[in-house]
């Protein structure tokens, strides 16, 4: 009964092709999480969160557009995402740039905006 339950363990562990080792052997690493961030200062309160399995980072950052065509900086959400991967968003009145990052803790504060 024991031998069966040990081959059990081996094939979920052979079929998740390593990722169940990464996970548990990955250290934790945090992010900032603000719903309006602007120029250094959270405009809400400023929280942590943890990256679960398959999430990064993420920063929002959210630009009107002028009239004509430009983009101008209004502020940015700070958050840890699932399946994030690096886009720009464009509609007729805003732009949105999602930055996915996870070379290290606290990596989602936006640069040069």
């Amino acid at each position: 009964m024991f031998v069966l339950f040990l081959l059990r363990i081996v094939i979920l562990v052979c079929m998740s092709k390593g990722e169940f080792h990464e996970h548990v052997t990955e250290p934790s690493m945090m992010c900032y999480k603000c719903k309006k961030y602007h120029l250094g200062i959270c405009y809400e309160s400023m929280r942590s969160c943890t990256l679960k399995y398959r999430q990064t980072c993420a920063v929002e950052n959210i630009y009107f557009l002028t009239k004509k065509g430009r983009s101008m900086y209004y502020y940015s959400k700070l958050s840890c995402k699932a399946n994030c991967e690096d886009i720009n968003f464009l509609s007729f009145e805003k732009r949105t740039e999602l930055i996915c990052c996870k070379h290290k803790s606290y990596c989602n504060l936006p640069e040069g905006v």
